[in-house]
Formats: C-alpha cells, structure tokens, sequence
C-alpha cells in the first residue's frame, strides 16, 4: 500500500491503518505499507477486526478497494481465534469450534505437527503435551495457522516490587506494561512491547514487573547492559542489592537474576550440536521459581534461547525491543514463542512529544584512492566489503566532521579493530572493543556520562544498550554488511532527550562505487519506515 503524504487525510489514514500495517519505507512524499498474514495476526490478537481493518482500507483508498484484497484479509483475519489452547485440569487442549472439525483432521495428519499431539479427545479437541506447546505454536505459524493460547500461566514465587515515589512513569510506559499484563488474565502475560531507543523499555520492564509481583529473570546482549538494568532498578525500585544479581554459575539465585544471552548459550568445549547437555546454562531459564521472563532486545535472540523459550510457555514472558525485524527472518517465532505484539509506538510520535531526541541523518560519500580502487576492482567478492569499509580517507572526513561539531559528545562506532585502533591512535582517545576489561569499559563510560571524556570509540559493543544519555554526535566508520538492526541501534545510542532539546547528529561515511554504498541503502531501510531520511554530503562538502 502507499499513503500519500502530502495528502490532507493522510494522518488519519496513517492512525488507522499503522495497528494491521507494517511501515516499509517513509520518504517524505510517499510511504510504503505492507500487510502481512502476520500483521493481521498480530491486529487481530490486540482486538482488531476484520470489519475494523476492511473499513479503514476501504475509507481511506483512494481507489475501490479489490475485492480480492478484502477477502484476503478477511480470511486471514479469520483464522486467528479458530485455534485455541486451553487448560483444563492438568491437561493442555488444543480446541476448535465446531465446524471446524476438517482443520483439526487435516492438521493432525501434518507430518511435522501429528507427533506434537496427544489424544483425540472429540472431533473438536485433542490434548497436547505440556513439553509441545510452544513448538506446536512455531509449527501452526509456519502451515499459517495461529494459535490463540489461553492456557494460562505457572505462578512462579511471590516478590513484590514497589516502584521509586520519584519515578515518573510515562503514559505510553504504563500503557505498554499493562497491554502486555492484561489485568493478570489468560489473554495477557506473553508478548513484545516495541519502543524506539531512549524511549525507556527498562521503565516498562519494571512496571511489568510491578504488576506480576514474582521473581523475575531478566536475559539481556552484554554485560554493560546487565549493569544498566542494575543500576535502574535499584534507582528505580524499592530493591536492594541483595534482591539483584547477575548470575554465575555455582551462585544463589536472587528474586532478580540478571543474565547475558551470551552466557545462557555458552555451550561446553567439545561437546556436539545435539547434545542437550551442551548448554550448561541453559537450565536457568526453565528453573522453577520465575514468575516472568523478560527478553531485552528480543529481535537478538539466539537460536538456542528460542529452542528453550519453547519449553517454558507457562512462564510469563515479555519481549522487549525497537524493532521486530530479525535478519534471520524468524519474526514468525517471537510471535509463537514470547507472544503478540501488544504495544508499539512510532518513533516520530515520540520525537514529536519530546520523549526522544529529534535526529539528523546524514551520508557522508567518499572515494576510494587510486591504490586502493586498484586493490579493491581485483579483490575476492568476499574481501571487497572490508577494503571499501577501512577506506583511509574516512580518517581525514572524520576529522573534518568532527571539526563541525567541535567541544560535543561525540561517539565513533565501526565494525573492523584495525580501523578503530588507528582511528583511537589519530585522535588520542580510548577505544573500546570486545577484549576491553569490563571495569575499563564501565570506568570510560562514566567519564563519558560525567563530561570528563568527550569522544569514545567503539567496536560493535557500541550497538547495544548504552547508557550514554549525553551523546550528541554519533560516527559510524564502518558496520555489519546490510543490517538494518544494527543501523537501528547505533541511531539509538542518540536519541535520549538532551536536558536543551537540542537535536542530535548521525553520521555514516560510506565509500562510493563500492559494495559499501549497496549496504548501506539497506541499512537504512528501518530508519527510513520510521520516518528518518538521510541527507547525503560529498566528501568535498565536509
């Protein structure tokens, strides 16, 4: 679908058709929808209905509606609710209404979902084991049939969590915890709450927390944002030291357990793929006493903490991230396994309530030199990426960049350490990377937050979950191919609100006539759906 921008309804077409539409693309004249089997799940899931979501297309076109169109939706709208798992007793049903009976017949003889169920209960009900429920949930999305679970969750162990009387929760805070809450019924407690960067998702997980009152494991990318989380909520909450800890193996586990991915999916040395004793660390997400399990940039999660995530479906679980794009294309399996998107808010609206900071994007295009174009025209496919990358030019225009906004915060971010250490070297500033111990890394970043230290640089552990509110500038040398994540992230690391209102910068040099400049038009593809364009500046312009 495209919405006219410049067109006086366009607002209102915009309100109503964002719930059941994802935005592709947002250049100022004409945006770009796509409605998706997924999309109309995930509308339908919040309370949408087919009537709802026809209407607001056929109100809005600007041409008839296709009556294909409208029956496709209306279909695929359909057959969300047709499937339901429901507790009863000890036992898990899988449940259609009847009439539907053909549907349960002709998936009980899908050869990838027949082994997932039990007895046949009556023509309309079949049990399901326990273990199943959530890899049944994976495999009714893949055959495009959604499954409504109503089962209801295990009360893990009771802990109350009191939030600080000086915290002031933001409206769209409290409306995303208590969409994913639900007023404690079956239809809440599983789901993903999408917010831009800087918007305060920490917030929303405490206030969930808040309304769950269990014990609580947060699962987050790296140990600088386990030490965010710590320190928010004992800023922000009524806990101690003593109810927090990030976890270690061997050690008590505290009402609130604070975990790396990393650390879950390490896997022991030799051991093979199949193995179920691989992951040592793993048990800790099944452990008995959670009450809630909050994933923290859940568009990241690994492979294994899905496979695991399967099998504890009777946990509350709340998905927090900026974006559901998965590179991986597994955005059907949050859906399955941590739950509906409940909440989501545009990133503009938030910059428009000043609830984050407004951002300029800019490309800044240079070439390669002579001796480096020979290198880069005769190089492997895969060797061309890194040349173009690790341009020495950038040193020079980054310089000149900087130049432009002399005495702000300024963050330098890129993917390959050769290029970030000489670029360190150059301006005479620290470089954080990987191997930086984690005391150095958190000791930077306070003289960074404290204004002693005005430029940092980082490798890619730069993308996450930095607590940098001040930065200003941000200069992306180099990144991950075409990851529109990773383009969403690093915008990220700018857009908590300065104290002034004034507006942040974000900079990526990218060098021209290479595959550089392809990768970089997809990495900026998230941005511009969220209504972000880049300017584009010559390398002479700087």
């Amino acid at each position: 679908m495209f919405l006219e921008a410049f067109n006086p309804r366009a607002e209102a077409a915009q309100t109503d058709i964002a719930p059941f539409a994802e935005l592709i693309s947002s250049p100022e004249h004409l945006h770009t929808y796509r409605v998706t089997p997924l999309s109309l799940w995930n509308a339908a899931s919040a309370g949408l209905t087919a009537d709802d979501i026809v209407g607001a297309l056929a109100r809005h076109a600007k041409f008839p509606l296709p009556d294909n169109v409208a029956t496709d939706v209306r279909e695929l709208v359909g057959r969300w609710g047709r499937l339901k798992l429901e507790q009863y007793d000890f036992a898990l049903l899988l449940i259609v209404a009847p009439g539907d009976e053909a549907l349960l017949t002709e998936l009980g003889r899908h050869k990838e979902i027949r082994p997932l169920l039990g007895e046949v209960m009556s023509p309309t009900v079949v049990t399901v084991p326990a273990a199943h429920r959530g890899v049944l949930k994976q495999q009714l999305i893949e055959v495009g049939w959604p499954v409504d679970d109503q089962a209801g969750y295990t009360d893990g162990a009771a802990f109350a969590v009191q939030l600080s009387a000086t915290l002031q929760v933001r409206d769209y805070q409290q409306e995303a915890a208590e969409a994913f809450y639900r007023a404690g019924s079956e239809k809440g407690g599983s789901g993903v709450v999408v917010l831009a960067p800087g918007a305060g998702k920490t917030v929303v997980g405490m206030v969930a927390m808040s309304l769950v009152g269990q014990r609580t494991l947060v699962l987050t990318t790296n140990r600088t944002s386990i030490n965010q989380w710590y320190r928010e909520l004992l800023n922000k909450t009524d806990l101690s030291p003593e109810d927090v800890s990030e976890y270690a193996a061997g050690k008590a586990l505290t009402p609130v357990t604070l975990c790396t991915y990393q650390m879950l999916t390490h896997r022991k040395r030799g051991s093979l793929s199949g193995d179920d004793g691989a992951y040592p660390h793993l048990a800790l997400i099944g452990a008995s006493e959670w009450g809630l399990i909050i994933y923290d940039e859940v568009h990241l999660l690994p492979a294994p903490v899905f496979r695991l995530t399967a099998e504890v479906q009777a946990r509350r679980r709340l998905g927090l991230t900026a974006t559901l794009i998965r590179e991986d294309g597994r955005e059907g399996d949050v859906f399955a396994l941590i739950g509906p998107k409940r909440y989501d808010q545009p990133w503009k609206t938030l910059e428009a309530q000043g609830w984050i900071a407004q951002a300029h994007c800019l490309e800044v295009r240079l070439r390669l030199p002579p001796e480096e174009r020979v290198q880069y025209a005769v190089a492997p496919d895969q060797d061309k990426h890194r040349i173009a990358a690790e341009n020495p030019a950038k040193r020079t225009v980054l310089r000149q960049v900087m130049a432009r906004h002399s005495g702000l915060p300024t963050l330098i971010i890129g993917q390959f350490l050769d290029q970030l250490e000489l670029i360190g070297a150059d301006l005479e500033v620290p470089v954080i990377t990987g191997k930086t111990p984690q005391r150095t890394r958190e000791d930077l970043f306070q003289a960074f937050r404290e204004g002693r230290l005005k430029t940092l640089v980082l490798s890619k552990v730069g993308n996450f979950a930095l607590d940098l509110p001040d930065a200003e500038v941000l200069i992306q040398v180099s990144g991950a191919f075409g990851s529109r994540q990773e383009e969403a992230q690093r915008l990220g690391r700018l857009l908590r609100p300065k104290a002034d209102g004034r507006a942040a910068y974000f900079y990526s040099l990218v060098t021209r006539e290479t595959s550089e400049e392809d990768f970089a038009h997809h990495r900026q593809l998230f941005l511009a759906a969220q209504g972000y364009s880049y300017g584009i500046l010559d390398e002479d312009e700087v």
